[in-house]
């Protein structure tokens, strides 16, 4: 890690050219994988990553520059770099002395990745592979990964701010095909936490999430296609989340607001929602797959209600959204690594759970669809148009989930769901993925309880 003196030396060589503002991100880290596919491991993946990141501001303008040479020469060049790309006049400002920030590890790891041995990981895969072909024989092929990343970061800036952290992430993916010979059908589960491999002690079921992945695959392999048309949708807690992260989430980040490309932009105080719609953003909860103590600026992470009872109250601000916008970060900047500015993104992000039960929503709906598990879908920010695929659903039919349905999709805009929203159960959880945008790949939670959107266009035959 480099020293507080060749920091601030840095930091000054970044300001020569006249910049208001220069950013400091170091990294170390470590990432290990191990894949399984057809009870084989295929292969053990160790990589090792270290450099640096400069970032240069002059009022709204800003210049990143990356280099995996963390010498001082290397680090000076791309100061230099950066400060000669983003203002050509004299210096405005030096470094302010650090201050150390100091807060609670909200998510510690107690058996490090790197403490654990591929053997270890591999037993771990196997067990996810028998338990999903115990499920049955048309369970044709089952992979898994076991992902970990030990991430020390160094944060600091000319504000004076110096900020350290270590992060620990591990996540286990299971994909299990069905097949009858003629067509097959996938099921996947991706449990994850900020924290070891101490999570496998009870925390994640292994054996349970690769039953659930077959049991998935084996259901729609037997289920007939999915009619179309507009109805009545409940979407099942969890992963289905994913529907209110794409079609809404990135709607209210600062980088797509900030810039006018946001249906919600200037909406604040305003009602965008569902009476019964509170939507949160949390990066606080301890353990969870998209917390972190601090963000990749320095800013103590934070809870940030962002809709409540259908009023917009907050979006989520990076530093640099938050000066173009005049708010305070939400300790939202994020970036997969040193190689990326940080921009404002998600952490984890959740409708809060309402007043209904379950079966109320249920037996609400006269002919409708229940989204058991959501897939993967597009959505254009601007417009809030999306497309999202169902990976399981059932026909709901006089008030009682009956037919299991393969091939739906559901279409609509991001602004219209969030009204269309009428009912919210109580059963909050979250599901675990990865997002990206401008600033690479991060983790995020999905979560919301059971919700109904009172109609919607269901794509299907």
């Amino acid at each position: 890690m480099p020293s507080p003196a060749l920091v601030e030396e840095v930091l000054a060589a970044a300001c020569s050219q006249g910049a208001d503002f220069a950013e400091l991100f170091w990294e170390d880290t470590h990432t290990h994988s191990v894949n399984l596919i057809d009870q084989k491991i295929e292969n053990a993946l160790r990589n090792h990553i270290r450099g640096a990141g400069i970032r240069v501001v002059k009022g709204l303008r800003s210049t990143y520059v990356s280099t995996a040479d963390v010498g001082r020469e290397g680090l000076l060049k791309a100061a230099r770099e950066a400060a000669a790309a983003c203002c050509d006049g004299p210096a405005l400002v030096r470094p302010q002395p650090f201050v150390p920030l100091s807060f609670d590890d909200l998510h510690p790891c107690r058996l490090s990745p790197t403490e654990v041995q591929t053997a270890e990981k591999a037993a771990l895969l196997h067990l996810a592979d028998r338990a999903a072909r115990s499920c049955g024989e048309e369970i044709a092929q089952v992979s898994a990964t076991l992902a970990d990343r030990v991430q020390r970061v160094l944060i600091a800036n000319t504000q004076g701010l110096w900020a350290e952290d270590r992060r620990a992430r591990t996540r286990m993916g299971i994909s299990a095909v069905a097949s009858d010979g003629a067509q097959n059908q996938i099921g996947f589960e991706g449990p994850g936490r900020s924290a070891g491999y101490e999570i496998f002690a009870g925390e994640v079921d292994v054996e349970a999430a690769a039953r659930e992945a077959a049991r998935t695959a084996l259901t729609m392999l037997h289920a007939p296609e999915c009619p179309g048309g507009r109805m009545p949708v409940a979407i099942e807690n969890g992963f289905g989340g994913v529907l209110f992260h794409e079609a809404c989430g990135h709607s209210l980040e600062s980088e797509a607001v900030g810039r006018g490309n946001s249906e919600f932009a200037g909406r604040l105080g305003k009602k965008i929602a569902g009476e019964k719609v509170t939507a949160i953003d949390d990066g606080t909860l301890p353990g969870a797959w998209g917390s972190t103590n601090i963000d990749d600026e320095g800013h103590p992470t934070q809870r940030t209600v962002l809709i409540e009872n259908g009023v917009l109250k907050s979006y989520m601000v990076d530093w640099l959204g938050g000066r173009r916008m005049g708010l305070p970060s939400t300790g939202s900047g994020r970036r997969e690594s040193y190689r990326y500015a940080p921009v404002s993104r998600m952490r984890n992000t959740f409708i809060a759970p309402g007043p209904d039960e379950n079966e109320a929503i249920i037996r609400s709906m006269d002919k409708g669809l229940y989204c058991k598990k959501m897939g993967g879908g597009s959505v254009n920010p601007v417009t809030g148009e999306f497309n999202f695929a169902v990976s399981e659903g059932y026909l709901v039919e006089h008030g009682e989930i009956t037919t299991p349905v393969r091939g739906a999709s559901l279409i609509g805009t991001g602004s219209q769901v969030l009204l269309d929203i009428d009912m919210v159960g109580k059963d909050l959880a979250h599901g675990q993925g990865m997002c990206g945008a401008a600033s690479g790949s991060v983790p995020t939670n999905v979560g919301q309880p059971l919700i109904r959107v009172r109609e919607i266009t269901v794509g299907g035959k």
